[in-house]
């Protein structure tokens, strides 16, 4: 298996949560096949990722510690403004399954369908672990997105992605799905995985106040 370069400050974070893994090490087949997965956990910034770049090395970071490190990995982040980028155009054409082998969609069109399969049970995170969701403390079901519910981006000036994925001040605020699909309400927005509601504001505090941790799902393209 080759060894795929993580940025310095990913290894460092990997490496004091002690997640950290020597890459020569044969992982499972599960993990090895591993597409998808909810981050075990956020850049610690708020939703200041270093914007896409960052976002992508976090989860090429995250997917070789547990073993699928030879895929190229894309974070599902929409961005806003002049050349917007949309989620679902980043992530590859599928199918997507997960550390323990369940497939979640087969396609983009899919995935953005009510035909996918995106449960607390299944979007677990790259280690095949559940994600705290509603009910759980702490909540973390507040996923970074910045999309609108068919993957593509918020147009308009209104603040949707933290300024694309580079700012975790007070203000400001980003686009967030529910991967648990459960809300406060019992109405398709409330239990969307993609687009749920947007942040308080940008900050670490910001979203930890409505159940989150700056968690952000990860797709591989090959």
């Amino acid at each position: 298996m080759r060894r795929t370069l993580m940025l310095p400050a990913a290894v460092a974070l990997l490496t004091a949560l002690g997640l950290a893994a020597d890459a020569q090490t044969p992982a499972p087949d599960a993990a090895r096949n591993m597409t998808f997965f909810v981050t075990s956990i956020g850049i610690g910034r708020g939703a200041d990722l270093g914007g896409l770049a960052g976002g992508d090395a976090h989860c090429q970071a995250l997917a070789s510690a547990a073993g699928a490190g030879q895929r190229t990995w894309r974070a599902y982040l929409s961005t806003q403004g002049s050349g917007a980028v949309n989620a679902r155009d980043r992530i590859g054409t599928g199918p997507w399954q997960n550390a323990n082998g369940v497939v979640i969609a087969r396609s983009v069109a899919e995935l953005h369908s009510p035909a996918n399969a995106m449960t607390k049970q299944t979007n677990v995170d790259e280690r095949g672990q559940l994600v705290n969701g509603r009910g759980d403390t702490p909540n973390r079901h507040d996923i970074l997105t910045g999309s609108q519910e068919d993957g593509t981006a918020f147009s308009g000036a209104e603040d949707r992605t933290c300024r694309n994925w580079t700012y975790s001040g007070q203000d400001g605020s980003a686009m967030l799905g529910h991967h648990d699909r459960v809300g406060l309400r019992d109405d398709a927005p409330s239990r969307s995985w993609n687009t749920s509601h947007p942040s308080r504001g940008c900050s670490q505090d910001n979203l930890r106040s409505t159940g989150g941790a700056g968690l952000f799902y990860c797709f591989a393209t090959d």
